[in-house]
């Protein structure tokens, strides 16, 4: 079991704890400041919420948790060593001296800092390679970027293991290859930052108005493609080189003010924080943090259908993680269910069973060798009816499995009973599905080449021992037999 040690639990030390915990590493916190333990509690139950949403697959089951009284006890045998304490680099200096006092001497060191470069990290350490910057971004469980920034003194090696792991926890490490103060990310959210200080301040905007600017327009588009891919969009078929012509002159006008800093008055404090209060403070930062996640995981599972950018990072981790442990009917889905599933009536939409139980179809057809190749090539299986009974509630979060069991695979038939369990194994739903073996090239039914009515078969005279399943010809209205 691989094991990390966060040095400062607040809001993204604690998000850190939550990215490797969830991910199956055994964790070791040490922050001594008084309520870490529950804010970093806070930090774990938003996380457990929201990162196994991204995933149709389930997790590894979480490692081991363990709050420590001292910075030795929190780094001894650790793999991973993150520093996450305040932005003040004398403080800096003497965690990362004492992290390297007592951790392993193969154990990586990972800052948080989003402005020192590793050099000024690394002074006077006694074995500096080690020490580089690995910056996430708020929240650390959720957002899958995290700036890798090594020195000189960091060799190759060092990088592409700091690479492989964080990649191996669901994170897109983007290596940035020359030290500079604020990274990438940070220079470009200061100059950002910057501007909207001068606009707020001149009363140009309001901090709503100025958010809406993001969220309703360039954000959208920044979130699925970035800046440059999408001025390339902007300049047409003939590309970049027509949009900078275009535009490029613009770069001479007046329009911002980004080498200009604003006074930074109790006025202009004042001002932004009472904008800033009139828009949000009805909401208790727990219930912005959820809502935040919550949008999060819907855009993330959006890209994450398409491919596309962080979207990609996900689908790519979920490729790695194990499949379900065997079991006497296979197990065709193993998930928990994201809070998107949910509906007014506070439990999961009848729409999504649907959804399960045609993962679980489409799980199985794999099984037997209908996958994506195979389907490619000409061939698959079209579902003509299904029969779905709901006995539970299912609420968001809840891990859930599905068995399946072949009823019939004679032919062109693929005919299948899927159990939907929800927590401790509570039959939620049953979804009774009867698929027909398609000739996509005719759109028309045909038998099954060999290989695949040969698997089929296998699980279906395996499965003809199991008990006809309740529920299995059900129509609709019908009452259930009482439980044996």
């Amino acid at each position: 079991m691989s094991r990390a040690a966060i040095v400062g639990g607040g809001v993204i030390g604690g998000g850190w704890a939550a990215r490797f915990l969830l991910n199956g590493w055994d964790v070791a916190v040490c922050d001594p400041a008084p309520g870490a333990e529950d804010r970093l509690k806070a930090v774990l139950a938003n996380a457990r919420r929201s990162l196994p949403s991204l995933y149709d697959r389930a997790l590894p089951p979480e490692g081991r948790l363990t709050y420590c009284g001292t910075l030795a006890e929190a780094v001894t045998g650790a793999d991973w060593v993150q520093e996450s304490v305040p932005e003040q680099l004398d403080l800096k200096h003497r965690v990362l001296a004492e992290i390297e006092a007592h951790a392993p001497n193969a154990a990586l060191i990972g800052s948080s800092t989003s402005g020192f470069t590793p050099t000024a990290l690394q002074e006077g350490a006694r074995r500096p390679a080690r020490i580089l910057v690995a910056h996430p971004f708020n929240p650390v469980y959720l957002l899958p970027l995290v700036e890798v920034v090594p020195s000189a003194a960091t060799p190759s090696d060092l990088v592409a293991r700091a690479m492989e792991t964080l990649t191996s926890l669901g994170m897109k490490p983007l290596h940035v290859r020359h030290e500079i103060d604020a990274h990438i990310a940070d220079r470009l959210l200061e100059s950002v930052w910057r501007e909207a200080l001068w606009l707020i301040r001149d009363g140009i905007c309001t901090t709503r108005e100025l958010d809406d600017a993001i969220r309703y327009g360039f954000g959208l588009r920044w979130a699925q493609m970035g800046l440059f891919e999408t001025y390339r969009i902007a300049g047409g078929e003939d590309g970049m080189a027509h949009f900078m012509g275009q535009f490029g002159p613009a770069l001479a006008w007046p329009w911002s003010r980004l080498t200009d800093v604003p006074d930074f008055t109790p006025d202009l404090v004042e001002l932004i924080a009472g904008q800033s209060d009139a828009q949000s403070g009805h909401r208790t930062i727990r219930e912005l943090e959820r809502l935040r996640d919550d949008n999060l995981v819907g855009i993330l599972r959006a890209l994450r259908k398409q491919g596309a950018a962080a979207g990609a990072v996900i689908a790519a981790h979920e490729a790695t993680l194990p499949a379900p442990e065997p079991a006497p009917l296979p197990v065709t889905v193993a998930r928990a269910i994201p809070q998107s599933w949910t509906d007014y009536n506070g439990h999961m939409n009848e729409a999504h069973y649907l959804e399960l139980g045609a993962q679980a179809t489409d799980r199985f057809m794999e099984m037997i060798g209908c996958d994506a190749a195979y389907i490619a090539s000409g061939g698959s299986y079209f579902t003509v009816e299904n029969h779905l009974r709901y006995l539970a509630e299912l609420m968001a979060g809840d891990r859930v499995t599905v068995t399946t069991q072949v009823l019939d695979g004679a032919g062109k038939k693929l005919h299948l009973f899927h159990r939907i369990h929800g927590p401790e194994g509570t039959l939620a739903a049953t979804m009774e599905t009867l698929c027909l073996h398609m000739d996509l090239a005719t759109r028309r039914s045909a038998p099954p080449p060999d290989r695949i009515g040969a698997a089929l078969t296998a699980f279906a005279e395996a499965h003809a021992a199991c008990p006809k399943p309740e529920g299995a010809g059900r129509h609709v209205g019908q009452r259930p037999r009482a439980a044996p």
